[in-house]
């Protein structure tokens, strides 16, 4: 697979299979972990949207009114709208409050895979969700993963 970072054109081919990778990145806190989706998926077909930007700036205001920002924004909502999955990782030692508003966004988009293991601060809230809107849930990464992998043998 490919990988598109944010804020690369977002261009792919009809044919090709797209992943957004939402998760824990906790202003670099997270480790990472779209890098080694990227290593572990390196030899099937399609593209893997990566919203960690290497040029991102953490002393950026985040207002509508900064251009970078929104431009960050704006692209992770346009590659989830467009992704034909969206890989989602609750690193435990993070809040990951913009996943949680991108889960909620994508809540009934039929497109979700989540992974919130034990120790993730509202794993409650995700595991009765999850099972509410019938979006799969895995309790480790390595369950998660495989799940991943089989879905784009499919």
């Amino acid at each position: 697979m490919r990988m598109i970072k944010a804020p690369a054109a977002l261009v792919w081919r009809e044919d090709e299979y797209s992943v957004f990778l939402a998760g824990s990145i906790a202003m670099g806190a997270a480790g990472p972990w779209q890098a080694e989706i990227g290593h572990i998926l390196a030899d099937h077909d399609g593209v893997l949207l990566n919203p960690r930007r290497e040029s991102w700036d953490a002393s950026w205001e985040q207002t509508i009114e900064n251009e970078q920002f929104r431009e960050q924004v704006e692209w992770e909502l346009e590659a989830q709208e467009r992704a034909d999955f969206i890989f989602m990782y609750f690193e435990p030692t993070t809040q990951a409050p913009i996943t949680l508003l991108e889960f909620g966004l994508f809540a009934r988009s039929g497109k979700l895979m989540v992974i919130s293991p034990n120790g993730f601060w509202r794993r409650g809230n995700l595991e009765v969700s999850c099972a509410y809107y019938n979006i799969p849930l895995y309790a480790t990464w390595d369950e998660g993963v495989a799940a991943l992998k089989k879905k784009l043998k499919q």
